[in-house]
């Protein structure tokens, strides 16, 4: 091997072979943009990474990886450095900070006002469908209730005074009141357990009533006198058990009916003074545009205003219109219902005290008393009758076939007077046109006729009462939130000025 190799010529092939090298080691890194220190110190690393045998790439990933946590940590303080609480104060003090307070108070005034209103029409309207569904016709139930049981006993005692074999017609009589009772037990349903418990005595106390009659009238039949004994012990426990469960039972239902009434006809105070409030805070907020930015007219907010304004002139006026139809409804089928539900009652009562008269052929006057306070409390509650109620022709028919019923009894108590006993059993019972039995039916079937009258004007206000508010409550919410859009629209380019 000859030393030319070493000479000037070998020198320079060696450093162009380390050039070479350092390029090829160069190339990856030069892909992805990489830098490199210069050639003569790039030759000695290309010498150390050759040696070494090494051919793992250059950390260009890594490098990345390390780069983001960098960006993610100046955002991070950036972002404390802004929610620091001198800068969020500053912020706040500043006019784009009081447009984004002002506009987010309005949205929630606007908001809460729409939902609030929609909820408590919604809560009304539910309520008198359930009146109209469920509580009236429970209040109807307990009354049919009680004037089944009245009608019951005044038949049983009219068919015992007949003797022997009572007349078919009051037999069916009897018999359709109590099994009408029976229904009304049955179907009834209360919402407290005080109307569960009365129910449960009457349906309890029927049976052992009408066992009583029934015993009553085989005896009657048979010529027994223990009979009247059976029928005065089976009226004293219709009279001091079963007609007063009734009665309360009546009363519970009525006072329901009564406070969904008095309930509906209060203004919705909430609703009301929501909408108010949201109202002044868009005349504030439109006046202090004015004042700070001179803006004279703000659309957005004035639209917003406008559909505020609306809604709340639709929950007042429909809310008007309602508690008037249920007013209306209280004038014309409540209170003059509940004069003939008493009247009716008080009727079947002094029957019933009218025929125990003869089937006791009591003289102590205890019949006579109750009779008499019955009548006097009906004729008072038929000539207080108010003139603009409805049914007034069949209120003027009862009042004609009481006068007649009064009548009737008169003579009948004129023939007890001269022992006329039979002529006494034939006014009470007979068929005539102006016997006692025949006043009664016509003034019961009055006193039905004009009840009926009343509770389809009641329903009819009632049904009327809730249609009106039928398309308020979504309406509220159309009306809240094309309110929270017009706050947007004019809550934003004031905005966009400071951009």
């Amino acid at each position: 091997m000859t030393r030319a190799d070493s000479g000037p010529g070998a020198g320079a092939g060696l450093e162009t072979g380390a050039d070479a090298d350092h390029e090829a080691d160069a190339r990856p890194e030069t892909a992805i943009g990489g830098t490199r220190a210069g050639a003569g110190s790039g030759g000695g690393h290309g010498r150390d990474r050759t040696e070494a045998g090494s051919n793992e790439p250059w950390p260009t990933r890594e490098v990345r990886a390390t780069a983001k946590p960098r960006t993610g940590q100046r955002a991070a303080a950036a972002l404390r450095e802004r929610l620091a609480p001198d800068n969020v104060r500053a912020f706040a003090n500043s006019s784009p900070g009081l447009l984004i307070a002002v506009g987010l108070l309005l949205i929630a005034l606007c908001a809460s006002a729409a939902v609030v209103t929609a909820d408590v029409v919604g809560d009304r309207q539910l309520a008198l469908d359930v009146l109209l569904a469920e509580t009236e016709p429970e209040a109807h139930s307990a009354h049919r209730l009680y004037t089944s049981l009245s009608i019951a006993d005044a038949a049983a005692s009219t068919a015992f005074i007949s003797g022997g074999l009572e007349p078919r017609t009051v037999r069916e009589r009897y018999a359709q009141a109590v099994g009408e009772a029976a229904a009304e037990v049955v179907i009834g349903a209360g919402d407290a357990e005080a109307d569960d418990r009365l129910r449960t005595g009457i349906a309890t106390g029927l049976p052992v009533y009408t066992g009583l009659v029934e015993t009553a009238r085989a005896n009657n039949r048979s010529g027994y006198p223990v009979g009247a004994a059976y029928l005065s012990e089976a009226s004293h426990q219709m009279q001091s058990t079963l007609l007063p469960m009734a009665e309360e039972l009546e009363d519970h239902r009525s006072a329901a009916v009564d406070e969904a009434g008095r309930r509906h006809v209060r203004p919705p105070w909430t609703a009301i003074v929501l909408l108010l409030v949201a109202l002044g805070a868009l005349a504030w907020v439109q006046t202090l545009l004015t004042r700070r930015w001179r803006r004279v007219l703000n659309p957005g907010l004035l639209a917003a205003s406008a559909l505020m304004l609306i809604l709340l002139a639709w929950t007042v006026i429909a809310g008007s219109i309602s508690a008037g139809a249920m007013i209306g409804g209280r004038d014309e089928g409540t209170v003059p219902g509940s004069r003939l539900v008493e009247s009716r009652i008080l009727t079947h009562q002094a029957r019933t005290a009218e025929t125990l008269k003869l089937a006791r052929r009591d003289a102590t006057g205890d019949y006579d008393r109750i009779y008499d306070e019955s009548i006097t409390r009906i004729a008072d509650l038929l000539e207080g009758y108010s003139d603009r109620a409805p049914a007034t022709d069949a209120v003027g028919d009862a009042r004609a076939a009481l006068d007649r019923w009064r009548a009737s009894h008169q003579r009948m108590n004129d023939a007890l007077a001269h022992g006329d006993y039979p002529g006494a059993a034939e006014v009470a019972t007979g068929a005539g046109a102006a016997q006692t039995a025949a006043a009664v039916d016509a003034l019961d079937l009055a006193l039905d006729g004009a009840l009926d009258e009343t509770r389809v004007h009641q329903r009819e206000h009632i049904s009327r009462a809730a249609r009106v508010l039928d398309f308020l409550s979504p309406g509220a919410l159309v009306l809240g939130l094309l309110a929270v859009g017009g706050v947007c629209a004019g809550i934003w380019p004031r905005l966009r000025e400071y951009r």
